[in-house]
């Protein structure tokens, strides 16, 4: 069995992860040091380079998944011409590092734009204002007080349920100046929050508040589990540096189980509570 890591139209729900619906899944959120372009043919391709980032996903893959993989991206060993290069290279996870397969560009003419983030996904959706997003809160933003203050709680009126994140746990792995802040880790853990359906005008508030601008959190895509459907492509956040875990501040705290509190299981809200006490921050909710 091989590794490969894939960035385009092999990722989850994109139109050539068909060839991947069998193979297990190693990571969703990875990345590797990189440059990613829209080629203008409804595909991306990548160069290596040491200052960006792409990000993707890694899977494991048989002798003969590879063959076909290897046929898609115009791949025969030691041909000149090839339209990609299969090469070994380094890949980051949550969890750690490895060496794993990644096709990158073998033909200059492909380089047409810089994809921006380094996120085909994110990419695709940013370009498509006219469509509703659904996003999952695992935070703060579990409670609307803010979404009050800034007077976008009108975008957050369209809750769809519970949102149940399998393989990831929450943890306080953001550092503020004050204490930690809210994250999921890919680690097989599972965590709650509330999933929305939102207009895509509520995008830019999230980008800020989030931090994506500035590199605290970035836009991630998951899968997540909401009465008895599975929803595809949601969007959350992922801290892009994680540092050791650190104890929120009091009133981060406050606003996590406040929003939490009689909508999430009541199982997940003692875990909730049992994290913080762990970390040092008892709050009566």
């Amino acid at each position: 069995m091989e590794r490969v890591f894939v960035y385009g139209t092999l990722r989850k729900n994109e139109r050539n992860h068909h060839l991947l619906k069998d193979c297990k899944c190693m990571a969703e959120q990875a990345w590797i040091y990189g440059t990613l372009y829209d080629t203008y043919n409804n595909y991306p391709t990548m160069t290596l380079h040491e200052n960006d980032k792409v990000y993707g996903e890694i899977y494991e893959v048989s002798k003969s998944q590879l063959n076909q993989l290897d046929l898609l991206e115009d791949y025969v060993p030691g041909r000149k011409n090839n339209l990609y290069e299969r090469v070994f290279r380094k890949v980051y996870t949550d969890i750690g590092e490895e060496e794993v397969f990644v096709y990158i560009c073998n033909r200059p003419e492909l380089l047409q734009e810089e994809v921006p983030y380094g996120d085909w996904k994110l990419y695709r959706m940013l370009k498509n204002p006219h469509q509703t997003v659904s996003y999952l809160a695992y935070g703060s933003c579990m409670d609307d007080d803010r979404f009050k203050l800034a007077k976008v709680d009108h975008y957050f009126n369209k809750v769809i349920g519970v949102g149940v994140l399998q393989g990831y746990s929450m943890k306080y792995l953001y550092s503020a100046q004050d204490g930690g802040r809210a994250d999921i880790l890919e680690d097989g853990g599972e965590t709650e929050g509330i999933l929305y359906e939102l207009p895509f005008e509520a995008i830019s508030y999230l980008f800020k508040r989030e931090g994506f601008y500035s590199k605290c959190y970035r836009p991630t895509f998951v899968t997540v589990k909401a009465d008895g459907k599975l929803h595809e492509d949601v969007l959350t956040f992922h801290v892009y540096e994680k540092k050791e875990e650190s104890a929120p501040p009091i009133h981060y705290a406050t606003e996590i189980l406040r929003g939490s509190k009689g909508r999430v299981s009541e199982g997940y809200f003692k875990k909730l509570q049992l994290d913080l006490k762990r970390l040092g921050v008892e709050i009566d909710i």
